[in-house]
């Protein structure tokens, strides 16, 4: 009797975890489609051109209203293969509150019915809009780009014309303009807003860079720009990213990242994350030691 227990136990052991297995198989399926991007605010177009980066990417689209319509660079192939300009699109996102922007999560092209959808960040089940990817989220990782491409600076370009209209990052901020020739300007936004006046709509513009011209258009990172080829000036770099590195403290410099809330300035080297103020060598999280006896031992402890 106490065999046959014990295999019926081992039966349904096995069958608990044969489950399991085809649960988080069929979640693991199931990943891509948990969410529906038909919930979200519908909008519709025609498309003027692609909004293409000097870097190659088709980072989205321009409809024919001036609405800037944004996708993660991830999904610039599939893009650039589903909708082309001129069709009609139909897009479910976010529009921003005072710009004409939108940030998609599902793009689709009337006429084909083929659509792209943000399923964020490849390389893992359970990728979605969430808290990460989602909408109004910060940059994402780009894709690697072509050998010899716009990563490696691209090719000499330059371009002059009326602005169109004002180009905005993902998060709203200016970050160049549109020729009334089609070609695009991105600058770093701290020099577009900067510039933001004479990089109103209307006015004339003149920029030397470095981009891409192909059959998706022709965008520059401006290196240079003005309102003619005569008044150019040269246009600052972007700061590195996480700011200036290697610099040494300065004097008075605070307790480092081991020096925990309430470190005093004469935390000696051994202090940990819980040292307090005390004398110098105070150890991991323990009070400084008692002052000396009259003997030169340790004093004796109060008493109560």
């Amino acid at each position: 009797m106490a065999g046959r227990t014990l295999a019926g136990r081992r039966a349904l052991l096995l069958a608990a975890c044969a489950t399991g297995v085809l649960g988080a198989g069929l979640a693991y399926a199931q990943a891509g489609a948990t969410y529906d991007p038909a919930q979200l605010p519908e909008i519709k177009g025609v498309v003027a051109q692609y909004d293409l980066t000097p870097r190659g990417d088709v980072d989205g689209l321009i409809l024919q209203d001036g609405t800037e319509v944004h996708l993660p660079p991830h999904l610039s192939t599939e893009l650039a293969a589903a909708v082309r300009p001129g069709n009609a699109v139909t897009i479910h996102g976010l529009r921003a509150k005072a710009l004409p922007l939108v940030q998609a999560m599902s793009i689709t092209d009337d006429a084909s019915g083929r659509t792209v959808i943000d399923a964020g960040p490849r390389g893992g089940p359970g990728a979605g809009p969430g808290p990460g990817p989602g909408p109004g989220a910060g940059p994402r990782p780009r894709p690697p780009g072509p050998p010899g491409g716009p990563r490696d600076e691209g090719q000499a370009l330059d371009a002059q014309g009326t602005v169109k209209m004002q180009l905005h990052g993902p998060r709203g901020d200016l970050n160049g303009v549109l020729l009334d020739s089609g070609a695009m300007i991105h600058l770093p936004p701290p020099e577009a807003a900067r510039l933001a006046a004479s990089l109103a709509v209307g006015r004339p513009v003149a920029a030397t860079g470095f981009g891409v011209q192909n059959s998706l258009g022709e965008s520059i990172a401006a290196r240079r720009i003005g309102a003619s080829r005569d008044t150019m000036a040269q246009v600052a770099a972007p700061p590195p990213p996480g700011g200036p590195r290697g610099r040494p403290p300065g004097p008075g410099a605070g307790p480092g990242p081991g020096a925990g809330p309430g470190a005093g300035p004469d935390a000696g080297p051994d202090a940990g994350p819980d040292a307090g103020p005390g004398p110098q060598g105070a150890g991991r999280g323990l009070p400084p030691a008692p002052p000396p006896g009259p003997d030169g031992g340790p004093a004796a402890p109060a008493r109560p």
